[in-house]
């Protein structure tokens, strides 16, 4: 079975975490992790994206306490390869003698896409509105409301193609274990002369991981948080669905830049290939697979169906 595992962002960071270096709790997040990804590996082929928003935010944020302005997707690749680093290494230790190989990815995305003008990523820690305000005039960042507190908001645009996909197959064919699509990967745009150039911006992690699943031809993918369920009626979370076909849950409405993106790319992942998508906690990974933990999204016209009726 091939398998695409997302570690979401928030399941390998805080986003209240301070803005200080904090990359003992990442190394501690990502050793955590390593354990529950190396049971799913054992007998499969597997690739692993991760999210990268807590850490995008706070090298940002470093960078401006510095007077440097450095733009995201150079930030991005930053953050992609600083947690590419603890992941491979930590799967190393977890998979004994299974090669492990963390790839910079780039994602293509479209110039004129409407996402620019309206940033609804968020990024980086939870700020006071006057921090926010003092930000948002010396750097020109917007800032919005998030179910965590004020986060710094950026464009999020669709990612159109994973331009490495050739070599994740490849190194999926030798048995590699690969570690890709950090952050979504690094949104980069074609010019009219077809060359690349990096954007402003930061594309969804979960949107990028159904992509490379769809890719890969994944049977299944994991999108891995910090909450154990989708919920129907979040935030009172007292309705966990079991299960639910993408038809069913395009009916509910999601929190944007929480759960929607999650929601959205598990039911375009299924409704593209067949297979079969899981939303829930990281420690549950295991679980999900067998259809005693998250929530699965299937094909086909089924209900939604609540845990426990």
């Amino acid at each position: 079975m091939k398998l695409v595992v997302a570690l979401g962002g928030n399941a390998l960071g805080r986003r209240d975490a301070p803005k200080g270096r904090d990359v003992e709790f990442w190394r501690e997040s990502v050793r955590a992790a390593a354990p529950i990804v190396a049971r799913l590996a054992a007998s499969r082929d597997v690739v692993v994206t991760h999210g990268n928003g807590p850490q995008v935010g706070l090298l940002a944020l470093q960078a401006a306490g510095h007077g440097d302005r450095v733009p995201l997707d150079v930030l991005g690749a930053e953050s992609e390869g600083m947690l590419g680093y603890l992941i491979e290494r930590e799967l190393r230790t977890a998979l004994g003698d299974r090669d492990v190989a963390a790839l910079l990815t780039q994602v293509l995305v479209r110039p004129d896409d409407p996402a620019f003008a309206a940033p609804t990523k968020p990024i980086g820690p939870v700020v006071s509105a006057e921090e926010a305000e003092r930000l948002a005039a010396a750097r020109g960042w917007t800032y919005g409301p998030t179910a965590a507190g004020l986060r710094r908001l950026v464009p999020s645009p669709m990612p159109c193609a994973v331009l490495e996909r050739s070599t994740i197959r490849l190194l999926m064919r030798l048995g590699v274990v690969v570690v890709c699509a950090g952050g979504g990967g690094i949104p980069v745009a074609e010019a009219p002369d077809g060359t690349l150039h990096g954007v402003e911006a930061v594309v969804d992690k979960d949107a990028s991981s159904a992509l490379v699943a769809t890719d890969v031809g994944a049977e299944r993918l994991l999108l891995l948080t910090n909450v154990p369920a989708v919920y129907a009626d979040w935030p009172t979370a007292r309705e966990p669905i079991e299960s639910a076909s993408p038809r069913a849950l395009a009916a509910l409405g999601f929190e944007e830049g929480s759960m929607a993106p999650k929601v959205e790319a598990a039911c375009r992942f299924v409704k593209q290939t067949g297979g079969t998508a899981h939303i829930g906690a990281l420690e549950d990974a295991v679980r999900m697979l067998s259809g005693k933990a998250g929530t699965r999204i299937e094909p086909g016209n089924g209900p939604v169906v609540s845990a426990g009726g």
